[in-house]
């Protein structure tokens, strides 16, 4: 099965995004998720989302348990290096895993995955 790289352009879409990304992961594809300018800041430690009690309280994983479960899969985060500069973040404020990139490496090493915008 081919790969699949999902861009995520909002914060609110990182939820989806993971999802996405762990869907490919359990059937054995290989799966990325890079966060491009705003959606950084959605991997900044702590992981929370306002959603989480909502998700929680139906038996859903809270952001940080799916954050988990999808590295787990062996879904690979990617941080934009743009994004981190304009949030005025640093890398020691997202988790150590999450690998950092723009927008001409991920493309570069997109080989034969499918690309997805979220």
């Amino acid at each position: 099965m081919r790969g699949l790289t999902i861009v995520v352009t909002r914060r609110e879409s990182l939820r989806a995004g993971l999802e996405l990304a762990a869907a490919q992961a359990a059937l054995g594809a290989p799966a990325r998720l890079f966060c491009q300018g705003e959606a950084v800041a959605a991997l900044a430690l702590p992981l929370t989302d306002a959603r989480d009690p909502d998700h929680a309280a139906v038996g859903l994983p809270t952001l940080a348990i799916l954050f988990e479960e999808a590295l787990g899969l062996g879904v690979t985060p990617i941080a934009c290096q743009s994004g981190l500069l304009l949030l005025g973040l640093d890398a020691g404020q997202l988790d150590p895993r999450v690998q950092f990139g723009g927008p001409v490496s991920v493309l570069q090493t997109l080989g034969e995955d499918r690309l997805v915008t979220l």
